[in-house]
């Protein structure tokens, strides 16, 4: 063994495809076969380990963004990227702001709406509704409520019928159907010779859609902006203006742009402010997931650590017999770190490629995986996204795959470093 080692290394010193030798050694090493098998055993475990917790942290990250995807694009069938407003909740010069906003040419599209809080009535049944007057005509440029329409369209809210379009849950609570005539209850008040009373309208139900988001299924009814303004009272104006951008992740950089260059007194508010605590919570859920499953990798770098020591221990000669033919103690120590970087960077990638093709294929794996064992992982009758989603974003795989090599190339460092600590003499004193 002795002599082999030293043929090998003599070899490598003169022959220039060896260069550098602690990268040929060390490698040699990781190839060898270990005469102490509980090493090669901790070696596969620290190698296992880094794959399936890099697996595992590609997974559960882009399942997380799978469900922040869905529910931010449910929430965008409803809500516009930016909302201009007044502060009295009355736009009086909306078309000035509309004609401001699109100035900016990251604005594809502006349309005005009303919005008030109200009571629906259909006989015993009462639920309370946010009523939203829109442009049927504008609708679409600046929502998706038009495509989730599972009875009736839009275009039947037109201008003097009457009509109102509810939310799924909302038509299921008030026992309503197309056709049927719902009462709209006002906060605001007409002075009757009886005395006030609340101003009452009936609609006509025309259309229901259905969104996915039980906050707006069960709250949300649409009317002609025309019949809103009627209905309230509105004289001309407005409650405020939507406007589509171009890219949704712009919107509080547009958002400041319209405060500098819109003249007026405007509120803007951008899409993520009207459910900030929900996007503000997945993204610490998703903080704390990342940390968590860097423990798997951690523990893996640890048993790489306890491998390399092992292993400089069973080396104890072939280092003195490398240390008298003149190798440093800085090219033993890069022989040993050879060996631990090898071991994460294989685990790093087959955790990599094995996350990313479970990530990319969820959708297949997921129905296959509850069929096998008759389960449903999100139940459809209590979970309004029945399926797992996955959203796999390349930064994501690209920041794990450097912490798992950081972490294997740091686990490295205390091995190496004792193993260019060996003396010569002390190693071969036994031998």
């Amino acid at each position: 063994m002795n002599s082999a080692l030293t043929n090998i290394v003599g070899y490598a010193l003169i022959h220039p495809m060896f260069k550098p030798i602690s990268l040929y050694i060390g490698l040699r090493y990781t190839r060898a076969k270990r005469r102490n098998h509980f090493i090669s055993f901790i070696s596969l475990t620290s190698l296992l380990g880094i794959a399936l917790g890099v697996m595992a942290l590609i997974t559960v990250l882009s399942v997380m963004n799978g469900f922040e995807k869905e529910v931010r694009e449910r929430i965008l069938d409803v809500i516009a990227h930016l909302t201009i407003t007044s502060y009295d909740g009355r736009l009086k010069n909306w078309d000035k702001a509309i004609k401001q906003a699109k100035a900016n040419p990251k604005v594809v599209a502006a349309a005005p709406f009303i919005q008030k809080e109200g009571m629906l009535l259909f006989g015993p049944n009462v639920n309370g509704a946010i009523l939203r007057g829109i442009d049927p005509a504008m609708e679409d440029k600046v929502s998706r409520v038009g495509s989730k329409m599972e009875i009736g369209h839009l275009e039947d809210l037109r201008p003097g019928r009457f009509n109102i379009v509810l939310g799924k849950d909302l038509a299921r609570i008030l026992g309503v159907t197309v056709g049927d005539k719902v009462t709209m209850v006002t906060p605001s008040a007409s002075v009757t010779p009886a005395g006030v009373m609340p101003r009452l309208k009936r609609f006509t139900v025309s259309g229901i859609f259905y969104i996915g988001m039980y906050e707006y299924d069960s709250a949300m009814a649409l009317v002609n902006i025309e019949d809103a303004s009627r209905l309230f009272r509105m004289d001309g104006d407005v409650s405020g203006v939507r406007v589509q951008i171009e890219n949704l992740f712009d919107s509080p950089q547009v958002r400041q742009e319209l405060y500098q260059h819109m003249d007026g007194d405007f509120w803007i508010r951008d899409w993520s402010s009207y459910h900030a605590n929900w996007f503000r919570a997945v993204k610490i859920e998703k903080r704390m997931i990342f940390l968590l499953l860097l423990l798997i990798i951690a523990v893996a770098a640890f048993n790489i650590v306890s491998t390399l020591v092992m292993l400089v221990t069973d080396k104890q000669s072939d280092i003195a017999i490398l240390r008298t033919l003149g190798a440093s103690p800085a090219l033993i120590m890069r022989i040993f770190m050879v060996q631990g970087t090898f071991i994460g960077v294989i685990g790093t990638v087959l955790g990599v490629l094995f996350g990313v093709l479970l990530a990319l294929n969820l959708d297949t794996v997921v129905p296959w995986f509850e069929k096998l064992f008759g389960i449903h992982i999100l139940d459809p009758g209590v979970y309004y996204i029945s399926e797992l989603p996955s959203d796999l974003h390349w930064h994501d795989v690209t920041m794990i795959s450097l912490v798992s090599l950081v972490l294997g190339l740091v686990s490295t460092i205390y091995p190496a470093y004792r193993a260019s600590r060996t003396q010569p003499a002390e190693a071969l004193r036994y031998e």
